[in-house]
């Protein structure tokens, strides 16, 4: 699932240097874009903060399955070392 995660955040930070990049260009030429840019530095802005968001939860969501995975292992072998030992 983190995986995931961090494909939406890259996505989410390529729409954002798009639409910053969007700022630098007059829209003027096109039909239906908004001309102003801070309309393009705000939506950007959102962009980066909801691309680092995303970022964050996908390292902690990989961070507690690691956690989970290694407390499994270690279960795992605690219960082969009783079977291996008849006196513990």
């Amino acid at each position: 699932m983190a995986r995931n995660l961090y494909i939406l955040a890259a996505t989410l930070l390529l729409f954002a240097l798009i639409c910053g990049g969007m700022t630098f260009t007059s829209g003027i030429s096109q039909p239906g874009l908004p001309g102003n840019g801070s309309l393009w530095k705000t939506i950007a802005l959102f962009l980066t903060l909801g691309g680092l968001l995303v970022a964050l939860l996908g390292m902690m969501t990989q961070m507690f399955e690691q956690v989970e995975r290694r407390a499994e292992e270690r279960k795992e072998q605690q219960r082969s070392g009783r079977r291996g030992n008849p006196l513990g």
